[in-house]
């Protein structure tokens, strides 16, 4: 499907019936969310069990009380479970609080002020800093990068990753000092980065000595299906290529538990580690261990970590596959959109008609149905061709959810009629 073969002809057969469906739409008064990627209640029940945890069990095995001050880099239990999920050295890990969002902030907040363990001067003292942002990505990501005033350079992104041939080129420039990345069921594409786009990023050259991949494997292991996808093990292939600093690698439980009290985990090379400890040791006295050990509980080992994840997958699949199922029968006969089919994650990609996506978000807005905003998966929330709109199916149960995709059909085609 493409949307250069949009059917204009058949769109223009039925003018009147889709603007008197979006009349009707609009009588509902609907109050509908598909805005961001939230567990849904059912999801967070999932985990009710981590609230009475870890009761009066609150030492670790080596004796460590969890109420205490201390502990940087997070109890040994929960970081030698991730170390199996992820398939990296338990030493290679910090167990932090519940969002590696704040970690990444930190990470180029301290770069900033002060440059990396591998930079020639702060970055704030840079003439300018550049960042690779593939697209369509992660908003978040790009607000921080927005926050400091770095320019932001647009990466294609293809089925395997990384447009390479754009990223060998654009890190010659001393400049570009680091990439946003998602590189399982990513966000919002649900791509997951080849081996081969993989080892190019761990091997390739780079003009600054300083330059740093944020690898967020934050849905390393959110599948829809009953197959897990392979974590590749990024630090020892920058090792292996001589580039053992360049990557910082986070994960986290906020969608496999409590989204909002769960566990964060940064993995990089001993000197990264070592650098980050600098700092950290000086902003806080530990994380919470407390929240670190009741999940270590909760999960007892990797297969526990699946087996939550497998309760998650029955949840969302039927979701997925009703949202999928709607956009096929409204929209694939007028090829007004293309968009697509993840196996993983917590979003659908969709591509309306070039130049139409602003107008879909505003007619859907007006009709009670909130989206992400056009171009939300660009840097600055510029989409080139104001195409792309992020859906998250997660948050509303099913039934709501259809009423919500037929009036989202409804306005894109709706949109395509008017330009």
């Amino acid at each position: 499907m493409s949307i250069d073969a949009l059917n204009t002809q058949k769109l223009q057969e039925h003018a009147d019936e889709i603007r008197q469906q979006y009349e009707d739409l609009k009588a509902r008064n609907l109050n509908l969310d598909l805005t961001r990627g939230k567990p849904s209640s059912e999801q967070l029940d999932f985990s009710n069990d981590l609230l009475s945890l870890p009761g009066q069990n609150y030492r670790t095995e080596s004796g460590v009380d969890t109420r205490n001050y201390g502990g940087l880099v997070g109890i040994e239990e929960i970081r030698n479970i991730w170390a199996q999920v992820l398939g990296i050295p338990a030493g290679n890990i910090v167990a932090g609080d519940a969002s590696s969002l704040n970690i990444m902030f930190d990470l180029i907040s301290w770069s900033y002020i002060w440059g990396n363990n591998d930079s020639e001067r702060p970055w704030s003292q840079e003439e300018k800093v550049k960042w690779l942002c593939p697209v369509p990505g992660y908003d978040r990501h790009f607000s921080i990068t927005e926050h400091f005033g770095f320019e932001m350079i647009n990466v294609p992104l293809t089925d395997q990753g990384p447009d390479m041939n754009v990223v060998r080129e654009l890190v010659k420039d001393p400049q570009v000092k680091g990439m946003w990345t998602v590189p399982v069921f990513g966000n919002p594409t649900g791509i997951t980065f080849s081996e081969e786009v993989c080892r190019e990023l761990a091997s390739m050259e780079t003009a600054a000595p300083d330059f740093r991949i944020i690898w967020d494997n934050a849905y390393a292991v959110h599948t829809l299906t009953d197959s897990f996808p392979v974590v590749h093990d990024v630090l020892s292939m920058g090792a292996e290529a001589g580039h053992p600093n360049r990557f910082w690698f986070m994960s986290s439980t906020s969608k496999i538990t409590l989204a909002g009290a769960g566990v964060a985990f940064f993995a990089s090379s001993k000197q990264n580690l070592d650098w980050y400890a600098e700092h950290a040791n000086i902003r806080g006295i530990g994380p919470n261990k407390v929240s670190q050990l009741a999940h270590a509980q909760f999960f007892g080992g990797p297969e526990g970590v699946y087996e939550q994840m497998r309760k998650h997958a029955d949840n969302l699949a039927p979701k997925f596959n009703r949202v999928l199922e709607i956009l096929n029968e409204r929209l694939a006969p007028f090829g007004a959109a293309e968009w697509t089919q993840p196996k993983g994650g917590y979003f659908i990609s969709v591509n309306v008609s070039p130049g139409t996506a602003s107008r879909v978000v505003e007619l859907a807005k007006q009709a009670g149905i909130a989206l992400t905003g056009a171009g939300s998966s660009f840097p600055l929330k510029q989409d080139p061709k104001n195409e792309n709109i992020r859906l998250a199916p997660s948050l509303p149960p099913v039934s709501e959810l259809e009423v919500a995709m037929h009036g989202f059909a409804t306005c894109v085609l709706l949109a395509a009629l008017e330009a």
